[in-house]
């Protein structure tokens, strides 16, 4: 399985206590769900509703990865223009 490097931001940067963390998925799917198995429930909720990033691509769960990959994990923002 291909390790990655994953940076948090926001909420999922709190809850994981660090802006970076090792992780391993042979896709964006398995590596939320490594993470969300190590960070708990809530961590997992907020991942599962943001948006991933790989390489400066939306990313959904299915998208494969690849060894030294980094991706990012943004949670979910809400407001906007008027």
């Amino acid at each position: 399985m291909p390790h990655v490097t994953v940076r948090l931001f926001a909420a999922l940067r709190e809850l994981a206590g660090s802006s970076h963390v090792d992780a391993q998925g042979a896709t964006v799917g398995e590596v939320v769900e490594a993470l969300s198995a190590r960070f708990g429930d809530r961590f997992a909720g907020v991942a599962r509703a943001g948006t991933a990033v790989v390489d400066g691509e939306r990313a959904d769960a299915s998208t494969p990865l690849a060894e030294g990959q980094e991706m990012a994990l943004l949670p979910p923002v809400s407001g906007g223009y008027r």
